[in-house]
This record gives C-alpha cells, sequence and structure tokens, in this order.
C-alpha cells in the first residue's frame, strides 16, 4: 500500500473511514487514472487532492451498495 495515500488519508481524516481493501482499491483507481504508481502520481502532482477525495468517496460507495444488495438465493 502507498506511503503517500495513507498521508493523504490520515491528513484529510478519511484513514479511519476506510479498510486496508479499501486503501488497495484508492491505488489501483489512481493509477488507472494516472498510468503511473500512486505514489509517484502525489509526488508529481498528477492528481489533485480534490480528485483523491472524489476517489475515496467512490470506492466508499461502491462498497456501501455491493453491502446493501440483497443476497438472492
Amino acid at each position: 500500500m502507498s506511503i503517500k495515500i495513507r498521508e493523504w488519508l490520515k491528513a484529510l481524516g478519511l484513514f479511519d473511514r476506510t479498510t486496508h481493501e479499501d486503501r488497495f482499491e484508492i491505488d489501483r483507481e489512481i493509477e488507472r487514472r494516472t498510468g503511473v504508481n500512486c505514489d509517484q502520481a502525489v509526488t508529481e502532482n498528477r492528481i489533485t487532492k480534490e480528485e483523491f477525495q472524489e476517489i475515496v468517496h467512490l470506492v466508499l460507495k461502491k462498497k456501501k451498495k455491493t453491502l446493501e444488495m440483497p443476497i438472492v438465493a
């Protein structure tokens, strides 16, 4: 998991709202959007804090929808 992503989550007060799996998904989404390693994306300012927050909320929203889906037998 990315050290820079962990730092940003803590700085923005979002770290405690995410799980280990959420943080991996955040890393992957940043890498998908920027085309580079997530630490590199943060270091080189290829992603803004606003975009980062959008990604975090997207991942959390996606997880919430998955948890709310009824189990069909």
